[in-house]
């Protein structure tokens, strides 16, 4: 989801709290949109994203760590 809040922000010239803004207002219309199954895929989607995005920045901002305690960097 970052990425695409981020290809609409440099597309349109718009910040990327606005892009996330609107970003979160076609999901949150596309869930009451469409049938519960599908609309518990898309946030299923949505929540796995997250947790890799998440991952992914934790990994970055410590992954240094192990050159502290003697492990490779």
């Amino acid at each position: 989801m970052e990425e695409l809040i981020r290809q609409i922000s440099s597309h349109t010239g718009i910040s990327e709290d606005q892009a996330r803004q609107a970003v979160n207002m076609v999901i949150s219309f596309a869930k009451t949109r469409l049938p519960e199954p599908m609309a518990s895929q898309l946030e299923n989607a949505i929540a796995l994203d997250s947790a890799a995005n998440a991952a992914q920045q934790m990994q970055q901002q410590f992954g240094n760590l192990g050159g502290l305690f003697g492990g490779n960097q």
